[in-house]
């Protein structure tokens, strides 16, 4: 998919670059679709797993550490 994305990306990039005259409401159109094909094309770079909260270090962890293994050993 991002294959895509990126390849209609450098289409509209063409088309809006080239000294071709086009009507108004073409070129705006051509315009909204970049823009959005920007915004997707950020997202999907971003897209990351969100961290679970047993990976997130707590503030005193090494305490918190301690007294897990002590409860474990009751």
């Amino acid at each position: 998919m991002k294959k895509i994305v990126n390849k209609i990306g450098q289409v509209l990039q063409l088309v809006l670059a080239a000294p071709v005259k086009l009507p108004g409401k073409v070129g705006n159109v051509l315009k909204y679709l970049a823009l959005g094909l920007g915004i997707v094309e950020t997202v999907l770079d971003q897209e990351e797993p969100l961290p679970e909260a047993h990976d997130i270090p707590e503030k005193g962890s090494k305490e918190a550490l301690e007294r897990s293994k002590a409860d474990e050993a009751e």
